[in-house]
C-alpha cells in the first residue's frame, strides 16, 4: 500500500508540472502579437535572398499525460490567431487523428481538451490540423497548420517475462558461476523516457545455490559441488523491476526449475562382503545358480555396471553375465556337477562402471568386489554306464546262451544302490539277445545270421533296484562275425551258345562267381571241372585267375541233329576256412551260324521242315489266310451298313383319341340328359378291363380286304392303314362321344351363375337410373329395374 501510495503521489506530481509547463508556453505564445504578413528578408547561400512568410499561429508542440483520470477533461493547450480582436468574429476548426473523438477545441477560445483516457502503449502521439475561419461566412482566415500531440509515459506497465516458468538443467558438481540459464522480460513503458523501461533483475528464491546478474538476467550457479544424489532439482524465483530498481517501480517474477543432471561421481558398491548361493548337482549347464547386484546412485550409462569372475575355484565351473535390464550379475552353471566330487566353490566378483568420467577418475577406483560362495546340493541321480557306448562280437550260427560281453553301471549316489539291466525290446524285435538282469551279461537266444544282419542295434536300460523312475540307457552294437557257411554260385543264370562250326580251343563264354559271405571267406574262387570229367572231350574250362574262367571248345564239328544240348558241370570252391565249394552246371546250346560266327538258328527242328512245307509254301498259306479274313470282315462290315427303313411300326401301338366337349352340363340334377354308360368301354360290361399301359395280348384280325402296310417310306398309306386298324380294334381306349347338355337344371345348393336373375334377388343394387339412357338399353332396364316396376309390367 505505501509503494502504491508513493506512485500515485508521484504520477499526480509529474501531471501538475507538466501543465503548469504547457500553460506557461502557451501565455507566453499567445502574448505576441502578429507580424506583417509579408516577410522580411534573409541572406542565404551565395548571397540569395530568401523570403520567410510569417506564421499566423503562436504555438509550441502540446503534451499530454497519460492515464489522465480527473472529473473535467485535461487542457491540452490553445491556438489564437493575431488576427483575432476577441470580438467573436472568428472560428477555430479542429481536424485529423482523434478530432472531435478524444480532441475537442473551443471555436471561440481556441483551448483544446482531450476528453478520452489515453494510453501510451495504445498510440504515442496524434498529428491535428488546426484552421481560423470566419465564423458567419466559413471563410478560411488563415492557412491549415498542423500540430501534434504527444502522449507522455508515466510508469503504468510492469515487467513481464516470455514465459511464466523456465526449465533448465545443469551438470551437478558444476563450478561456481556455471551459466544455467537466461531470462528475458519485458516493459510496455517508454524506454527513452525516464526510467520506466529500465529493469533490474533479482533473485528472490533459489539462494545460496544460485545467483542471477542484475542486467542481463543470466542464472549462474553460486555454490560448488552441488550432488544430485543428495537434490535433484532445485526451484528458483526471479524478479524483473523497472525504474532502475528504485522504490516505486513496478515488478514482474517467473519460476524457474534447474534439474541436476547426472555425471558418474559415484563408483558401484556391493551392499555385502559375501554371497551365499546353492546349486543341485542335477543342474544342466546354462542353468541359473544365483544373482549379485552392485549399487550405483547415478543414472544412465553412468550407472551401468559390468560383471566378471576375477579369481576362485570355480571360475572353470561357472560364468557370470550381465542382465543390464536390472543391473544385476547373473551367475550360471558352466559345466555338469558332481556332488560327490566337490561340494562347494568360491568365486570372486568383481563390479565395474562400464562409463568412466576422466574430470572425476580421482573419486575412483569405480569398481567393486566381493565373495561368492556356491554349495552343491545331492542329487537323486540315474545309474551311471561306465562306458557311453559298447560294441561286442558274436559269430553267425553261434550256439543258443553264447555270451556276447557284458555292460556295467553304477549309481553315482552315496548310497550306492543295486543296478537292474533290461534290453529296449524296441531295439530287438525279433528277440535276439537276453540280458542277465543281475551283472548285465548279454547272451544269444538264436543262431544269428551274418549274411541276414550284419550287425545288431540294441539299448540296454539300467535301473536303480529300490528307486525304478531312476534310469540310465546306453547303446549296444553286436557285430555278426563271419563264418565260412556259403558255398559260392554262378553270379548269374549262365545259358552259353556253341556253333556248329566252332573250331577247337575257341571260348565262347566267361563265367563268373559270388559269395554271400565275407570277403575273408569269399575270393578269391577257383574254377574247375569234376574229376570224372576232367577229360571231357567236348569242352574243356580255364580258371583265369581273376575270380572269373572261360569255357572253350575241345573238338570240332558239333551238329544239332545229333544232340543240340550240352551240360556241363563246373565246380567252384571259395577261400575260406574250411574252404566251401558247390558244382553249378551251365547250359550249352548247339546253334547254326554264318561264317562270320554269327548265330542264325539253335532250334533244332528247323532241319525237319525241310521236309515238309518249304517257307514260301508257309507264307502262302498264311496269305490265303489274311485274304479270307479280310473278305469276312468286308461282308459284315457291308450288311451293317445295309440301309434300313426310316420308320419301323410293326411293333408300335399308336392310339388317338379325341373327345370334344362343346355343350354346358345338366347341373346337379340332370341325370337323364348324359348317360355315363355310353363312356364305358364295352368290353367292361362283361368284367373285362383291358390296361391302357400295355400292348393287348391278343390280336384282333383285320378287316377283310385290307392288307397290311407295306415295309416303305409311304406316310400317306401308312396313316391311313393305322387308322382303319384303330377303327376296327375293339381294344383301343376310349370311345369317342358327343352329349348334349339340354337341361340346366334348378335347385341346385351351389345357386345359379347366371346374372339375368339379378332382378329376383333382393339385391340392395339400384338400377333405375337405366331408364334414363335412352330406348338403346330399354331391355337392360327391363332386366334390372326396380322390383315394383317389375311386379306392375307382370
Amino acid at each position: 500500500p505505501k509503494m502504491k501510495e508513493d506512485h500515485c503521489l508521484h504520477a499526480a506530481l509529474l501531471c501538475l508540472g507538466v501543465l503548469c509547463y504547457s500553460h506557461a508556453l502557451a501565455t507566453q505564445g499567445l502574448n505576441h502579437s502578429r507580424p506583417s504578413l509579408h516577410g522580411h528578408h534573409e541572406k542565404g547561400k551565395e548571397g540569395q535572398v530568401l523570403h520567410r512568410s510569417k506564421r499566423g499561429w503562436v504555438w509550441n508542440q502540446f503534451f499530454v499525460i497519460e492515464e489522465y483520470t480527473g472529473p473535467d477533461p485535461v487542457l491540452v493547450g490553445r491556438l489564437h490567431s493575431d488576427i483575432d480582436s476577441g470580438d467573436g468574429n472568428i472560428k477555430y476548426i479542429l481536424s485529423g487523428e482523434g478530432a472531435g473523438i478524444i480532441f475537442v477545441i473551443d471555436d471561440k477560445s481556441g483551448n483544446i481538451h482531450a476528453t478520452k483516457t489515453l494510453d501510451r502503449e495504445e498510440r504515442a502521439q496524434y498529428t491535428l490540423t488546426a484552421q481560423a475561419v470566419d465564423r458567419n461566412t466559413n471563410r478560411p482566415l488563415e492557412p491549415p497548420s498542423e500540430f501534434i500531440v504527444k502522449v507522455q509515459d508515466i510508469n503504468d506497465n510492469p515487467p513481464e517475462f516470455l514465459h511464466e516458468n523456465y526449465h533448465a538443467n545443469v551438470p551437478e558438481r558444476s563450478n561456481v558461476g556455471t551459466s544455467v540459464i537466461q531470462v528475458t522480460a519485458s516493459d510496455a513503458d517508454d524506454p527513452t523516457y525516464g526510467n520506466s523501461a529500465k529493469l533490474v533483475y533479482s533473485i528472490l528464491e533459489g539462494q545460496p545455490y544460485f545467483s542471477v546478474e542484475a542486467q542481463t538476467g543470466i542464472i549462474r550457479t553460486a555454490l560448488p559441488n552441488m550432488d544430485r544424489e543428495a537434490k535433484e532439482e532445485y526451484h528458483v524465483v526471479i524478479q524483473a523491476k523497472d525504474m532502475g530498481g528504485h522504490m516505486g517501480g513496478l515488478s514482474g517474477t517467473t519460476k524457474v526449475t534447474i534439474t541436476l543432471t547426472d555425471v558418474n561421481d559415484n563408483p558401484p558398491k556391493f551392499p555385502q562382503s559375501v554371497y551365499q548361493m546353492s546349486v543341485s548337482e542335477a543342474a544342466v549347464p546354462g542353468e541359473e545358480v544365483g544373482r549379485v547386484k552392485a549399487k550405483d546412485p547415478d543414472i544412465g550409462e553412468n550407472g551401468l555396471v559390468a560383471y566378471s569372475i576375477i579369481d576362485g575355484d570355480g571360475m572353470d565351473m561357472f560364468e557370470i553375465t550381465t542382465d543390464y535390464e536390472t543391473q544385476e550379475g547373473v551367475v550360471k552353471l558352466k559345466k555338469t556337477l558332481d556332488y560327490e566330487t566337490k561340494k562347494s566353490y568360491s568365486l570372486k566378483v568383481e563390479a565395474a562402471n562400464v562409463h568412466i568420467d576422466p574430470k572425476f577418475i580421482s573419486n575412483g577406483p569405480f569398481k567393486d568386489t566381493v565373495t561368492v560362495k556356491i554349495a552343491v546340493e545331492d542329487a537323486d541321480e540315474p545309474p551311471v554306464f561306465l562306458k557311453p557306448s559298447y560294441i561286442f562280437e558274436v559269430q553267425e550260427n553261434a550256439a543258443s546262451g553264447t555270451v556276447v560281453g557284458k555292460v556295467h553301471a553304477k549309481d553315482p549316489d552315496a548310497a550306492n544302490s543295486a543296478i537292474r539291466y533290461s534290453i529296449d525290446r524296441h531295439t530287438d524285435l525279433e528277440r535276439y539277445f537276453v540280458i542277465n538282469a543281475e551283472d548285465g551279461n548279454i547272451k544269444t537266444i538264436k543262431a544269428l545270421d551274418r549274411e541276414e544282419m550284419a550287425w545288431h542295434n540294441i539299448s540296454v536300460f539300467a535301473v536303480e533296484v529300490h528307486k525304478q523312475h531312476q534310469e540310465a540307457k546306453v547303446p549296444v552294437a553286436i557285430k555278426v562275425v563271419d563264418v565260412n557257411d556259403n558255398a559260392p554260385k554262378f553270379a548269374a543264370a549262365y545259358e552259353a551258345f556253341v556253333c556248329e562250326n566252332a573250331r577247337s580251343n575257341q571260348q565262347f563264354i566267361t563265367i563268373s562267381a559270388d559269395d554271400k559271405d565275407d570277403s575273408a571267406n569269399g575270393p578269391r574262387f577257383i574254377f574247375s571241372l569234376p574229376p570224372e570229367i576232367i577229360h571231357n572231350p567236348n569242352f574243356t574250362l580255364r580258371d583265369n585267375r581273376d575270380n572269373t574262367a572261360s569255357v572253350l571248345v575241345r573238338r570240332e564239328g558239333f551238329s544239332r541233329q545229333k544232340q543240340d544240348l550240352y551240360l556241363l558241370p563246373i565246380v567252384i570252391s571259395d577261400g575260406g576256412v574250411p574252404p566251401l565249394s558247390s558244382t553249378n552246371t551251365l547250359t550249352i546250346r548247339v546253334c547254326g551260324c554264318d561264317g562270320s560266327g554269327s548265330l542264325l538258328s539253335c532250334n533244332a527242328e528247323a532241319y525237319v521242315l525241310n521236309a515238309g512245307l518249304s517257307t514260301g509254301a508257309l507264307i502262302a498259306i498264311l496269305a490265303c489266310i489274311v485274304i479270307l479274313l479280310v473278305i469276312v470282315v468286308l461282308f459284315v462290315t457291308l450288311k451293317r451298313q445295309k440301309k434300313e427303313p426310316l420308320i419301323v411300326f410293326e411293333e408300335e401301338d399308336v392310339r388317338e383319341n379325341i373327345i370334344t366337349y362343346d355343350d354346358e352340363g345338366g347341373g346337379e340334377e340332370d341325370t337323364e340328359a348324359f348317360d355315363i354308360a355310353t363312356l364305358q368301354n364295352p368290353d367292361g360290361i362283361n368284367g373285362f378291363i383291358p390296361r391302357k399301359d400295355i400292348k393287348p395280348e391278343y390280336q384282333y384280325l383285320p378287316r377283310p380286304g385290307l392288307r397290311p402296310a407295306p415295309n416303305s417310306v409311304d406316310v400317306d398309306d401308312f396313316i391311313n392303314t393305322r387308322i382303319q386298324e384303330a377303327d376296327n380294334d375293339p381294344t383301343a381306349p376310349p370311345y369317342d362321344s358327343i352329349q348334349i347338355y339340354g337341361y340346366e337344371g334348378r335347385g341346385s345348393v351351389a345357386g345359379s351363375l347366371s346374372s339375368l336373375e339379378s332382378a329376383t334377388t333382393d339385391s340392395d343394387l339400384d338400377y333405375d337410373y337405366l331408364q334414363n339412357w335412352g330406348p338403346r338399353f330399354k331391355k337392360l332396364a327391363d332386366l334390372y329395374g326396380s322390383k315394383d316396376t317389375f311386379d306392375d309390367d307382370s
